[in-house]
């Protein structure tokens, strides 16, 4: 991965230390063996005996989750021989919807990473992205939280096209009246890609009292993920009161 140029995609900050986590299996699926190369020496500085699969094709990923379903977490690109983009992630997602799956993709664009959240991934790191920056949103994820590039997502607060039709309970529904204050600043931060330790030190509250806010404004919308969540913030960020 190369370094962050000058005014690069930013991934939203993190805990500097590594959380409590028992060793896992990562498949690392690229076509680049320098990008898997970069993934794999970032996973191992996390946990010297997390398990590193490598796969330079979607087929190979298949064929890897076929004989190991075990693998902990899925580090993969859009574009890789065999499928067009998203028809991978697709494939995945419906075959191993357990097992959670960050995207790294060159694409930086606003559309790419609704697409990918859409598709129920909990993480999206450019490969401009920096070890430092791939780290935090390691940690992120493994932590239990998503990890989004805030300054890609700040570029627009409206759905690509073709996830309106999947979008999660929309705000006419009446659904968003029942949130309360607290809730609806903790959705609109969210959605701008800010963690929920920052949430809770920007908000001086508890980590554990942001998770029950957001808990509590997800049942309200009835929404089943934190990255369904995310993607309803994105979605209704004017109504929200988060639009600049």
């Amino acid at each position: 991965m190369k370094k962050a140029k000058s005014g690069a995609v930013e991934m939203q900050h993190a805990d500097a230390a590594v959380p409590s986590m028992k060793a896992m299996r990562i498949l690392i699926a690229d076509d680049h063996w320098v990008v898997r190369e970069s993934l794999k020496q970032v996973a191992k500085s996390l946990d010297k005996d997390n398990t590193i699969i490598e796969a330079a094709s979607f087929n190979d990923a298949l064929d890897i989750l076929d004989d190991a379903p075990d693998i902990g977490l899925m580090l993969i690109d859009l574009i890789m021989p065999g499928f067009g983009e998203f028809e991978g992630l697709k494939l995945l997602r419906s075959k191993y919807p357990s097992i959670p799956i960050v995207v790294v993709s060159i694409h930086e664009d606003p559309e790419y990473v609704l697409n990918a959240i859409a598709h129920g991934v909990i993480g999206y790191i450019p490969k401009s992205a920096s070890s430092q920056e791939i780290r935090r949103a390691l940690i992120r994820v493994i932590s239990g939280e998503v990890a989004f590039p805030r300054d890609i997502i700040a570029r627009t607060v409206s759905p690509p096209s073709g996830i309106a039709a999947t979008s999660p309970a929309p705000a006419k529904d009446g659904l968003f009246e029942q949130l309360t204050a607290r809730e609806r600043e903790i959705l609109v931060l969210l959605g701008r890609g800010t963690g929920l330790s920052e949430i809770a030190e920007r908000l001086t509250i508890s980590r554990q009292t942001v998770r029950v806010h957001l808990g509590n404004a997800m049942k309200k919308l009835r929404l089943s993920t934190r990255e369904a969540a995310v993607r309803y913030a994105l979605e209704n960020m004017q109504l929200l009161g988060g639009a600049d």
